[in-house]
């Protein structure tokens, strides 16, 4: 069926596909920063301008039958044109992968300051309503000053309930003595109103030096 396809006019070609080599990106990304770090250190510096000169001495001093990149050293040129071009893409590579930890940081940085912030609110508020509440409990000053209060009114009414105590035993005891005196005047008035003519008069109890005179 695929050969007739290819055969009709009327049916598009498909294009050829080419399969390129699979590879991981982290371990390759891991890779390219490790050559692009290594490639910014001065150990790298200083053992490539070692080879440098190694390769220039040699051609140069060496017979002309065993140089093999004679004078303007075209292969050594070559090679560190090909070292710069793959080395430009490791560095990019390197930084790309700097920067996108830098971004997913930075992220994550204001993602906690988000959340801090929320945090330092809700503690806010929460000591506010603490402060409030407190102010709204009672202490232990203000339940002495409270007690202390009470127990002079208690004293106060105490005391006037004694004066009121008082002043009713006292008008008590006035009334007694008023009834008392009362008494004692009723019974001297009675014993000194005159006998009455139609009564007997007794001979025994009759004293004439106490008769009043009339």
């Amino acid at each position: 069926m695929a050969e007739r396809r290819r055969d009709r006019l009327d049916q598009p070609q498909e294009p050829g596909r080419i399969r390129l080599p699979k590879f991981d990106p982290e371990a390759f990304g891991q890779w390219s920063e490790s050559i692009a770090r290594y490639m910014g250190t001065a150990k790298f510096l200083v053992y490539m301008t070692i080879v440098i000169l190694l390769w220039i001495a040699w051609n140069v001093l060496a017979p002309p039958s065993l140089r093999f990149d004679p004078y303007t050293f075209t292969f050594l040129t070559l090679i560190l044109s090909l070292q710069a071009s793959y080395a430009a893409p490791l560095i990019l590579l390197a930084q790309n992968r700097q920067a996108d930890r830098d971004r997913i940081a930075a992220e994550e940085d204001r993602r906690r300051a988000v959340m801090q912030k929320a945090d330092t609110e809700y503690l806010a508020r929460e000591i506010a309503s603490l402060r409030v509440a407190l102010g709204d409990v009672t202490t232990r000053d203000f339940v002495r000053s409270e007690l202390a209060r009470l127990a002079e009114e208690l004293d106060e009414q105490a005391n006037r309930r004694q004066r009121r105590a008082e002043k009713a035993a006292e008008k008590a005891y006035d009334r007694a003595n008023d009834r008392a005196a009362d008494k004692a005047e009723k019974k001297a008035a009675k014993q000194r109103k005159p006998a009455k003519l139609d009564e007997p008069i007794d001979a025994d109890a009759y004293d004439p030096e106490h008769v009043e005179p009339l």
